[in-house]
């Protein structure tokens, strides 16, 4: 007798992250793999982080604090707000899900973007919601359209600012217009995971609206220019009655003890995040040019990531490149996504490129 799944979950596909460097490696024999697929920090984390986790491992036979009391403060302080507004995630993505079971109720609506954060429509789905996706107009969030699609059974609107994977993003004057029309009984999330390496001196300020009161939460995470992604910890900021539902249903001790110690030391290191976003702004710069010269453009980013037309098959480039020790990202059709890496890392995934595509013309 086959197993009795709700069809909304046999709907789903599973999350393929980015291709591990050893799996390539025992795959194809290389001796040199670059990983450009993941928008990892290339320059790792911050070695106060490093630090933090020195005679960490007295401490692993033990449950780790499951408030997270230093690191919500620390975070509360950061961004001027109070510790009930403030919630942990094993990533930011984890508290996604919580948004989903806590605030959908089967066949409530979350509106998104088509182009955007895979795991929104994962999530909703598995609570068996219903995702309403909105197309994007030149790669960014149509905000008009968004309001627009909002129905009253809407409970939850997705936005990724900067997003992923086009790495556009919607400006402050835009979001105001756009939030002024969002009823009070739906949930607004800033998805802002690529925060910290926006430059655009438009790109709003979302915590304003959590601090008016709206019905807003901001999700930010570690695992990106903090160079935490191996201990999988995010956060969100929003008013206390929000993060007081959520509470309800997070799980027990879901920031661990490692994650909360390295989190709460790279906070703190301002000069390993400016020095982070340097390098990704020269190479943003650099791969740009390369792309370009390649006869290829790249679209405008506020992330450390650049979304660019091979103008052929997607998949048969990316799998060439695999063969030449770059691990890129296939989104879709002709679409490939490439984190900006160190120097040298550029260099190697702009020659690449061009002998693949070189081959494949």
């Amino acid at each position: 007798m086959p197993l009795q799944v709700h069809p909304d979950i046999r709907s789903l596909s599973p999350y393929v992250p980015g291709k591990p460097i050893d799996e390539l490696q025992r795959e194809l024999g290389l001796t040199r793999v670059i990983k450009l697929a993941s928008n990892e920090n290339p320059l790792g984390p911050s070695p106060k982080a490093i630090e933090a986790l020195s005679g960490a491992q007295d401490t692993l036979h033990r449950y780790p604090d499951g408030g997270a009391y230093q690191l919500r403060r620390a975070l509360a302080d950061r961004w001027k707000v109070t510790q009930e507004q403030v919630i942990l995630g094993n990533g930011s993505d984890e508290i996604i899900g919580l948004l989903a079971r806590t605030f959908l109720a089967p066949g409530d609506e979350a509106v998104m973007a088509d182009h955007t954060f895979v795991i929104y429509k994962m999530e909703v789905t598995a609570v068996h919601g219903r995702p309403v996706i909105v197309p994007l107009v030149n790669w960014t969030h149509d905000l008009e359209s968004m309001v627009q699609a909002i129905t009253p059974r809407t409970r939850l609107l997705f936005l990724c600012n900067p997003n992923n994977p086009t790495g556009t993003m919607v400006s402050a004057d835009a979001v105001e217009r756009f939030m002024a029309r969002v009823p009070d009984d739906v949930i607004v999330v800033f998805d802002e995971a690529y925060y910290e390496y926006v430059r655009h001196p438009q790109f709003p300020d979302a915590l304003g609206y959590v601090k008016q009161g709206r019905s807003a939460i901001v999700l930010r995470t570690f695992s990106k220019i903090y160079g935490l992604a191996g201990l999988r910890i995010g956060y969100g900021i929003s008013t206390p009655e929000v993060i007081d539902y959520l509470n309800r249903v997070r799980p027990p001790f879901n920031a661990n003890s490692l994650a909360q110690k390295a989190a709460l030391a790279a906070l703190a290191d301002d000069d390993h995040v400016a020095k982070s976003r340097a390098v990704n702004a020269a190479g943003i710069e650099q791969v740009g040019q390369g792309l370009r010269a390649l006869g290829l453009v790249p679209i405008p980013t506020e992330t450390n990531f650049l979304y660019f037309d091979a103008k052929q098959d997607g998949r048969g480039v990316f799998d060439a490149l695999l063969r030449e020790g770059i691990i890129a990202r296939h989104i879709e059709g002709t679409m490939l996504r490439v984190t900006i890496g160190r120097s040298d890392e550029n260099t190697a995934f702009l020659q690449a490129l061009g002998k693949v595509l070189g081959g494949r013309r």
